[in-house]
């Protein structure tokens, strides 16, 4: 785990590039926002840095870290804290900035990258006719894992394990639905998927911008003109596969105690630097690969 110095002054370096980016680029405000009660004392940059440690931490529920561990371990560190119930209120004043910092974070395309999603559960099957919170945001789908309520992940990733790119959407949506937005995150060269993105049409648009889908095809299909490269990085796919074991372990991505929309964005955007900022990441070691001459062509 960081530790909460070195985490909170990475956040708060941010944030002031961005206030000084907000004051050349936004206009002023004109009239002064109306605030009940006494001004906030927790600055954004400190909410922030709670929020990605909870997902550092080995705790299961953001209660339990914030009254057990922050109220109690962190009060030096955070001389101003607010109550949980406020601090919650606080919550969806930074996922704009939680947003931008993860965007800012993202890694290089190298022309190498791969492709996947994920369920987020929001319930247990036997409660979905009873469930209210997400009622117009998540959908009921079927995965390799049976059948669940939520949304899915969808997650692009090169070969150090770094996101490239990532969106949330209804359980129910097709997974190649949202890989044509995904595209446009400044990527180039081989797309590695599953059997899920299959689409001759979705592999013509990506080729117009310079992507090329990669995936093994069905059984009833006639197979793709591979090179070795490409069929060597294609078992290697499984990386991705890697990558969202590790989130789902280390962080505290998905479970079913939201109760508001709002609430699980931060959640989600949270976990997702959380991960970002580990030292170590499941990785394709590209120099082995070439040692062995399982990968003759690179990019």
């Amino acid at each position: 785990m960081m530790s909460i110095l070195t985490l909170f002054c990475k956040i708060d370096d941010f944030f002031l590039l961005y206030t000084q980016w907000q004051a050349t680029h936004c206009l002023p405000e004109t009239t002064t926002p109306e605030t009940r009660g006494r001004p906030r004392q927790l600055h954004p940059s400190e909410v922030m840095t709670i929020l990605i440690a909870f997902h550092q931490s080995n705790y299961r529920t953001f209660k339990h870290f914030y009254n057990r561990h922050v109220c109690v371990y962190w009060r030096a560190e955070f001389p101003h804290l607010v109550s949980y119930s406020r601090f919650v209120g606080l919550k969806k004043e930074v996922l704009m900035l939680l947003t931008l910092y993860l965007h800012a974070h993202f890694g290089e395309c190298s022309g190498i990258s791969f492709v996947d999603s994920t369920r987020l559960r929001v319930c247990d099957n036997k409660r979905i006719s009873s469930h209210r919170v997400f009622a117009e945001h998540a959908g009921r789908s079927k995965t390799s894992m049976g059948w669940f309520y939520g949304f899915k992940l969808h997650l692009i990733i090169n070969g150090k394990g770094e996101l490239l790119g990532f969106q949330v959407s209804p359980g129910n949506t097709d997974d190649r639905q949202p890989l044509w937005e995904l595209s446009s995150e400044d990527l180039f060269g081989n797309l590695y998927a599953d059997k899920g993105y299959i689409s001759k049409d979705l592999r013509e648009l990506l080729n117009a911008q310079g992507i090329n889908l990669i995936y093994k095809v069905r059984k009833n299909m006639n197979p793709l003109e591979l090179s070795v490269s490409d069929e060597v990085l294609l078992k290697k796919r499984l990386i991705i596969e890697s990558v969202i074991k590790e989130l789902k372990t280390q962080t505290q991505v998905e479970h079913s105690r939201h109760r508001s929309f709002a609430n699980f964005q931060v959640n989600v955007v949270a976990a997702l630097i959380a991960y970002q900022l580990l030292e170590t990441k499941p990785s394709v070691n590209l120099s082995e690969l070439q040692a062995n001459n399982d990968l003759p062509v690179l990019f």
